[in-house]
């Protein structure tokens, strides 16, 4: 038990700076119940800050979907308050909802594309729905094909590309707006290993632009190698609020791990990995992380 009261006093010193930060997804006490034996989320509170690139793992029915289709508004909580951008998500009505959705960014697991549209057509359609110009879609449409390195592929249909270029398609779509909020619900899942390297890349670049990141998945490989923030979900209960985080929790045994699910959703644990991260962010300034993280030889 020592271990988990040392823990919660990390997490109590390390929680108010971050607090001064503007909040882009607030969770509040959310939980969604299914049925008497079918929970999804049970009381989960946490805050994503502006810019942060964040990771969302748990096994199978941990509650990941759940959270984000909370976030698209699919569903409904069955108490507590979730907010995005400030904007309290209970007082938008259904007939409002396509509105909300498109003013973030959404990349799915099985990439959703349209099969008869090609791929600048997929791309451009996200801005027309939007009621962008044919000069703003002529003239971001081949800039978003060129960061997602489709500018080749703009004339070939879904069925004419490999799976990962389906996916940079579905993340150029998601992307063209330039929304502040990019959700990716398992974006490697279908991906060998070496194509959802260049999908984390590619995630990582919009990420540096300014856009706040949500990645839930099960790719532990990646998520280790990039050492971000990590929020991990257990039947339900947020049971882990890291930066800097790996993939699984090495420092906690069964009998503490059972004793942190009791206790109340955390907030975020910044350890000496964020200590060093900020010393180096303050020396090289505005030099891009990307090349440390990814060796100009692994880059697509």
């Amino acid at each position: 038990m020592a271990i988990v009261e040392r823990h919660k006093q990390e997490l109590e010193r390390s929680a108010a700076p971050r607090d001064r930060a503007p909040s882009v997804i607030e969770f509040r006490g959310v939980s969604k119940n299914y049925g008497p034996t079918n929970g999804g989320l049970e009381t989960a509170s946490f805050s994503i800050q502006r810019g942060e690139f964040v990771f969302l793992v748990g096994s199978t029915g941990s509650g990941k979907s759940t959270l984000m289709k909370l976030l698209i508004k699919e569903i409904e909580p069955t108490a507590g308050t979730i907010r995005v951008a400030g904007r309290d998500l209970s007082e938008i009505t259904r007939k409002k909802v396509p509105y909300y959705r498109r003013n973030i960014g959404i990349v799915f697991q099985d990439f959703k594309l349209l099969p008869d549209r090609t791929v600048y057509d997929n791309v451009a359609y996200a801005l027309q729905v939007t009621g962008s110009s044919r000069k703003e879609i002529r003239a971001k449409v081949p800039d978003i094909l060129r960061l997602t390195g489709l500018a080749t592929k703009l004339h070939s249909f879904p069925d004419q590309l490999s799976g990962g270029e389906q996916q940079r398609v579905a993340v150029a779509r998601a992307f063209v707006n330039h929304p502040p909020l990019l959700l990716a619900d398992e974006p490697t899942g279908n991906l060998d290993p070496e194509t959802s390297v260049g999908i984390m890349q590619l995630l990582y670049r919009i990420n540096r632009t300014g856009t706040t990141v949500l990645v839930a998945t099960h790719d532990a490989t990646m998520v280790d190698r990039m050492r971000r923030r990590v929020l991990e979900l257990h039947q339900g209960r947020l049971v882990r609020d890291e930066l800097d985080a790996q993939y699984a929790r090495a420092d906690m045994n069964t009998a503490e791990f059972g004793a942190l699910l009791r206790e109340p959703s955390p907030e975020p644990k910044r350890g000496p990995q964020a200590d060093r991260q900020r010393e180096r962010d303050a020396a090289r300034e505005a030099r891009d992380e990307f090349d440390d993280i990814f060796p100009t030889d692994e880059r697509p």
